[in-house]
């Protein structure tokens, strides 16, 4: 038993090797698909708006969490499609961390230190989702706020309740909407997301 446990996983990498070099048409095909929705997500996650307005800290950091949100966001609804789902959410997450790797080599990152930073990266980005799980999945939904201090606005200025707000605002409005888009647009790459919003502030309030 211990010697198919230690198996498995090398039987697994193999194979994701394989597809990797000598793809067949559903493998060329998911791999489209993985890089067009990944494109759209990461124009989706550097939104101005984000840093101007909702207070996401400009930085290396401040983007990659962005990124690790809507990722986040994205697998968890393409877990709920099955097999298919699972799949292009493999491929979604090898396409990230493959540009993750190529950033840190551009901003000059040496090559033996290049995996040790991506592992890290890996381990917070599961660390993101299972955070989102947690919050989202809790019955009653717990609020979003303390996740987002710790994690999207870490290393950057206090942001205000208001920004912190509108930010977990705009999450939950985009989980709905996935949530509320069918499976088949989704597998063929095709995501809607919503404005980032603005946040309201006590003198907007009192306008209104």
């Amino acid at each position: 038993m211990q010697q198919s446990r230690q198996s498995l996983p090398t039987a697994m990498r193999a194979r994701r090797w394989l597809q990797r070099f000598w793809p067949d048409a559903a493998d060329r095909a998911r791999r489209e698909v993985a890089d067009r929705m990944y494109r759209d997500l990461v124009k989706q996650a550097r939104t101005p708006a984000f840093y101007r307005d909702l207070g996401v800290p400009d930085t290396p950091e401040g983007r990659f969490e962005m990124v690790a949100l809507h990722v986040a966001l994205v697998v968890r609804r393409l877990r709920a499609a099955g097999a298919p789902g699972s799949a292009l959410a493999q491929e979604l997450f090898d396409l990230m961390f493959a540009d993750m790797d190529e950033s840190l080599r551009h901003i000059g990152i040496g090559e033996l230190s290049v995996g040790k930073h991506v592992r890290r990266l890996a381990g917070n980005f599961y660390a993101r989702l299972l955070a989102v799980d947690e919050v989202l999945d809790s019955a009653p939904r717990a609020p979003l706020a303390q996740m987002l201090r710790t994690n999207a606005y870490h290393g950057g200025a206090a942001p205000g309740p208001h920004q912190v707000d509108a930010l977990a605002g705009y999450l939950l409005a985009a989980e709905a909407a996935l949530r509320a888009q069918a499976s088949e647009h989704l597998l063929a790459g095709q995501v809607d997301w919503g404005p980032p919003g603005r946040p309201k502030s006590k003198t907007t309030s009192e306008e209104m």
